[in-house]
């Protein structure tokens, strides 16, 4: 048997976990297939060289691996799996007939997350199985709660970076340009002051939606970068196109009406300055171009704020 997927009854469903299970027997993995389908999407591989291709390709969410199999045990195979960044997190239970407190120790050493002993209990397996996922999902929840603003639901600053290196890289490799976006709340303070905060509280939430609904394209991408600022991100966007996307989101959020809180019963506006920078090849990394769109966004602001600059208007380097 090669390395491949061995489908349920009704096919793999998009939304299903899935298990790799790794052994040099047949008869171990058809049994393992039998117990798992169809709840879960089944890969399967005969080797260790073999796993570690089906890993970086599917990233299962559980890993069944074999420790005795000839010319890469299951020891070698771990170690190379958390050594990846992109496979280090998955869970991987250690299946074999080695039963020897040693043997034990080694696997959970090199960061295996569960035994079990062979010959192995249907229903073994499936709580075994069960547990981890239940652990990924709740390692899953705190990933995700910790990339999130919780006050606007965007993205926060950490997010923002993870997804500026990938876009910067991105650019760099298909040299496509790459804009982005330095928004930020005109005189936020004194709003804040007349108001409360909560109704600041409010307003940042308003054009945290704004931004949501206006960055149509799958790419587009917008976070709190921290306090009143927002970041914007967009792929594939040359300087008229950024500023273009600027001009809509400042004249939205000026004509936004904000509802009253806090005993206040009438609407208030806001408005935002806007700075923008694109990059189409220059000399400099990812920091000068995010300093490029505060740059311009100070611009903007001593210009008499509520409107948009781009770096290349108040510098003058680089083409279009």
């Amino acid at each position: 048997m090669t390395d491949h997927e061995i489908m349920g009854k009704d096919g793999a469903s998009a939304d299903r976990y899935s298990v790799l299970i790794v052994d040099d027997e047949n008869v171990n993995i058809l049994a393992l297939t039998h117990i798992l389908n169809p709840t879960y999407t089944v890969y399967a591989a005969k080797n260790g060289r073999d796993a570690i291709k089906a890993v970086e390709k599917y990233l299962p969410d559980v890993i069944l691996l074999d420790i005795i199999m000839p010319d890469m045990d299951g020891y070698a195979v771990i170690a190379e799996l958390k050594s990846n960044e992109k496979t280090k997190g998955i869970p991987v239970i250690f299946i074999t007939g080695l039963s020897s407190a040693d043997d034990e120790e080694k696997g959970l050493a090199l960061g295996a997350a569960d035994y079990i002993s062979k010959p192995f209990s249907s229903a073994i397996v499936k709580l075994r199985i069960r547990n981890q996922i239940a652990m990924l999902n709740q390692l899953r929840i705190i990933e995700r709660l910790s990339m999130i603003d919780q006050l606007t639901d965007l993205p926060n600053r950490r997010n923002c970076e993870l997804r500026l290196e990938t876009e910067w890289n991105r650019a760099m490799r298909e040299r496509m340009p790459l804009s982005a976006l330095m928004i930020d709340v005109d005189r936020f303070k004194v709003y804040n002051d007349t108001y409360g905060h909560p109704q600041g509280d409010l307003a940042l939430q308003t054009l945290a939606k704004i931004l949501t609904q206006e960055l149509k394209r799958g790419g587009d991408f917008a976070a709190r970068w921290g306090g009143e600022e927002f970041l914007v991100l967009l792929p594939n966007t040359n300087m008229i196109g950024a500023l273009g996307v600027a001009e809509n989101i400042r004249a939205l959020v000026e004509s936004a009406e904000i509802p009253g809180l806090g005993g206040q019963s009438a609407t208030t506006t806001m408005t935002v300055s806007v700075g923008a920078n694109t990059w189409t090849q220059e000399p400099g990394g990812k920091n000068e171009f995010v300093s490029g769109a505060d740059m311009a966004l100070y611009a903007a602001k001593e210009k008499g704020r509520n409107q948009v600059c781009h770096f290349r208007d108040t510098e003058r380097n680089g083409p279009l």
